[in-house]
């Protein structure tokens, strides 16, 4: 599934960020446990994908000429060795359709970087291709499964066979022991299925759970939009299901569920742990521009795969200085520029809202997140 961003807008020139005279400075507000490195890189291979995804952006049915050659994609991963980054996301597109896929996973492999491939439901992915993706190094396979039920997920992909293939992929990857997580976009047409899909990745013996909150690319998509409330109610869900599933779950653009999981924490504590206790001791959140970076086929370098703005090219400058000068990034590790209910939040260090979605929202980049329900407290 491909999140190509056609035309990259350079944060520079936006209007919307700032090097303030905090500058370096501003990662001070992040506590000293802040590693001024990227918690994860995803590195989109390809743009092309023979699907018709409803969730694609900037898909094509064919190879694009700017994508990375093998040494430019050799060259990238050794500077993620060598900022010692945790792991390394290979997307697409279908990133089976380059045909250096397995060198480029072996060369991860050999440099110590775990690497981690994400797949839609294609027809190239046969149990031999699992089995050498493994032998080269492989880490772990991400598939896309966006509803419990063939006909959910098949309408999501628009392509009948799409739910099948996915889950004849997971016997794949439980053949040769080959650690499966599952990406799932929840939005407004599968809102009501959260709970068959907690049970049927239960028995499906999945490690991961990563769930997309949707981020729209325009108006069209903004009708699936799950409200402040609804948002809430999957937070519920989750929560209650990480206390009895055996798989991870996780969140992608739903920074949010940190606040609801601080919240709930001190509710349980039963007054052993108040509110304030629980954020001073909680890890700061991974969030666009902390913690993550997407880096297209052409090299453009972003906060998130959901926000358009560009810090640079990693053809012309290093990935280390992006994530760490870069006015874009840096502005966006400084707490103090949010706005509105995220600006006021004791939370804003742990959470800040997806300032993806504040982005494609209202167009400005520090706005609060407009799918919170949390008010914080007035100041006396």
């Amino acid at each position: 599934m491909s999140n190509a961003l056609a035309k990259p807008v350079r944060a520079a020139t936006a209007g919307k960020v700032s090097s303030s005279a905090a500058g370096r400075s501003s990662l001070a507000s992040n506590g000293p446990n802040f590693q001024l490195r990227p918690l994860q890189v995803t590195w989109e291979m390809t743009p092309a994908c023979n699907g018709k995804s409803a969730l694609a952006r900037g898909a094509r049915s064919v190879r694009d000429k700017k994508e990375f050659s093998t040494a430019e994609a050799f060259h990238l991963i050794e500077e993620v060795a060598a900022m010692h980054v945790p792991l390394l996301v290979l997307t697409g597109g279908d990133p089976l359709q380059r045909p250096d896929l397995f060198p480029i996973v072996e060369f991860a492999a050999r440099r110590s970087v775990r690497t981690s491939l994400t797949l839609p439901p294609t027809a190239r992915l046969h149990a031999e291709t699992v089995a050498e993706l493994k032998a080269h190094g492989l880490m772990r396979l991400a598939l896309w499964m966006n509803g419990s039920t063939a006909a959910l997920d098949d309408a999501y992909w628009k392509a009948a066979g799409a739910h099948k293939r996915t889950l004849d992929a997971i016997g794949f990857c439980q053949d040769v022991e080959l650690p499966v997580q599952i990406n799932t976009l929840v939005a407004r047409r599968n809102f009501h299925d959260i709970d068959p899909m907690i049970e049927l990745l239960a028995r499906l013996d999945v490690a991961l759970w990563n769930v997309f909150f949707l981020v729209p690319a325009n108006r069209d998509q903004a009708t699936d939009l799950l409200t402040a409330e609804e948002h809430e109610v999957v937070f519920a869900k989750l929560y209650a299901a990480s206390r009895r599933v055996h798989f991870q779950i996780k969140t992608t653009e739903g920074q949010h569920y940190q606040r609801y999981l601080l919240q709930q924490r001190s509710r349980e504590s039963r007054g052993d742990l108040t509110e304030s206790e629980a954020i001073t001791c909680a890890p700061k959140g991974v969030n666009d521009g902390k913690g993550f970076v997407f880096i297209n086929h052409e090299g453009e370098v972003y906060p998130s795969r959901f926000l358009p703005l560009s810090a640079g090219n990693v053809t012309r400058e290093p990935l280390a200085k992006l994530f760490g000068d870069s006015p874009l990034f840096v502005s966006l590790r400084d707490s103090s520029q949010l706005k509105g209910k995220c600006g006021r939040c004791e939370m804003r260090n742990v959470c800040g809202g997806s300032r993806a979605r504040a982005y494609a929202m209202t167009g400005d980049l520090f706005a609060e997140d407009p799918c919170c329900v949390y008010v914080p407290p007035q100041k006396s």
